[in-house]
């Protein structure tokens, strides 16, 4: 029997999924999965594609199923789970193979399994992949990170699973180490912060302007029709249009408003912090989230202060819709320039060269935030090569110059109507700190100085002072 080109350990939705996808691209795949009896449920249900599959009883028969160098991924749950499949794989790797990490890993993990790779048999290689099961199974967004030599070897079958966009394919080697697995994380808390702008622009339209749920996913399904065309803003529209089976009411009225997290969006967070780059919108994102979670204080909150009432005629509603259509597209290119910019932090930080334009061309198709902008993102990059920040791209300056005084309005709104927007409200903030040549961290620096001695510059240039701060302290 002719021996595999690659073999995949983990058949869960998204191993099952990306198997089916390798194997209709005319790859023979051996496949193994700690319960046996879900390898031979795997291939029952493989239909034609059977004859692709190689299904293997032990970790050995799939390793001796494949033809050397063997590359073999690992879709297994993120963290001790593939530490020790490593380990199981370690005896049984020979010169060459590359053992394959394609979940959603702490790309602090990736660099420590690259290095303690360094001087083993194998190669170990780090792969985001976007898409969910549909992307997985159809097409995702691919970013690799690992040896170059390696990525070449696995090249072919990567860029044949991978989605495309009007031909191209979106996956591509992004540099060593951990760089895929970080892309993976940014793309993840950009995710985050544009799904919770969207929940927020919804609740305003349903709590606001007291409109239900089909009316506001045909306003999405509009929206989807523009500038605002994306993955998230479409299957939104398609969330809002469908009824619950039991009840007959709009599914999304009947589901509990508590948002779950794997932990993706935290580490871009973390990340972000950690570098000292503002990611105002993910991180409202994040804690909003957390806030979903604590439903029981919020109820209890709620019988204790009253509602402010929104203050809308009727005769608004429409022109206040058009509002929140470009407040949502200013919010978006605010969280999408503070995930760049990240990127760009941790590029330099960790020696990744990561390139900008390619990672948003790879994000055109297969992925979750795959939009109508990624193209002028790539452009704006390709343009100029280097960007202090998307939003001084002359391409975004001249959509936010038409979008930001919507955002002020919307965000404005939603405050004098108690409606919590934090994200619009961060992306906002972000905005104006951006744009303010004189802040008022000098202030803050006076205060660091007074208590601490922390020292100041002048804006003379006249390097570091100590304020006189005896002569007027507190008696």
């Amino acid at each position: 029997m002719d021996k595999a080109e690659i073999g995949l350990i983990g058949l869960g939705t998204m191993g099952s999924n990306l198997a089916l996808n390798i194997a209709e691209k005319g790859h023979r795949i051996a496949v193994w999965n700690r319960t046996g009896a879900r390898t031979d449920e795997f291939v029952a249900q493989a239909g034609a594609l059977a004859s692709h599959i190689l299904p293997c009883g032990t970790l050995e028969e799939l390793m001796a199923a494949i033809a050397p160098p063997r590359p073999v991924i690992l879709m297994v749950p993120a963290g001790a789970a593939v530490d020790e499949q490593l380990a199981a794989l370690e005896p049984l790797a020979g010169d060459g193979d590359i053992l394959i990490d394609a979940g959603n890993a702490n790309f602090h993990d990736t660099q420590r399994r690259t290095r303690a790779a360094a001087g083993k048999a194998y190669v170990f290689v780090g792969m985001g992949v976007s898409g969910g099961e549909e992307g997985a199974r159809h097409g995702p967004s691919i970013m690799v990170g690992g040896d170059p030599d390696a990525w070449r070897r696995i090249e072919p079958i990567i860029l044949d699973i991978a989605a495309r966009f009007e031909g191209e394919p979106c996956a591509a080697w992004l540099g060593p180490d951990g760089a895929g697995h970080f892309v993976k994380t940014i793309h993840n808390g950009i995710e985050y912060a544009d799904m919770q702008m969207i929940a927020e622009t919804y609740g305003i339209m349903r709590d606001g302007l007291g409109m239900g749920a089909h009316e506001i996913g045909r306003v999405f399904d509009g929206w989807n029709r523009g500038r605002l065309n994306s993955y998230l803003i479409e299957i939104t529209a398609a969330v809002l249009a469908t009824d619950d089976p039991g009840t007959g009411r709009p599914l999304v009225d009947v589901i509990l408003d508590k948002a779950g997290q794997k932990g993706t969006g935290r580490w871009s967070a973390i990340e972000a912090q950690m570098l000292g780059v503002p990611a105002t919108a993910i991180e409202a994102a994040v804690a909003a989230r957390g806030l979903s979670a604590l439903k029981a204080e919020r109820a209890a909150a709620a019988g204790i202060y009253a509602p402010t009432a929104p203050q809308a005629s009727a005769t608004a509603a429409g022109d206040i819709v058009a509002e929140l259509e470009l407040a949502l597209l200013a919010g978006k290119i605010a969280a999408y320039a503070q995930g760049f910019a990240v990127m760009q932090a941790a590029s330099a930080e960790n020696g990744w060269a990561l390139p900008m334009a390619t990672i948003a061309r790879i994000w055109r198709a297969g992925c979750i935030i795959r939009s109508q902008f990624l193209g002028s993102i790539a452009t704006a990059f390709e343009a100029a090569g280097e960007i202090a920040n998307l939003m001084v791209a002359p391409a975004f300056v001249e959509m936010m110059n038409q979008a930001h005084p919507a955002l002020r309005v919307s965000v404005g709104r939603a405050a004098l109507w108690g409606l919590p927007a934090p994200a619009l409200f961060s992306a906002l903030a972000y905005f104006d700190a951006y744009r303010q040549a004189r802040g008022t961290a000098n202030l803050i620096q006076g205060q660091r100085d007074f208590f601490g001695a922390h020292g100041f510059e002048r804006i003379d240039g006249s390097g570091p002072q100590h304020g006189p701060w005896a002569l007027n302290a507190p008696r």
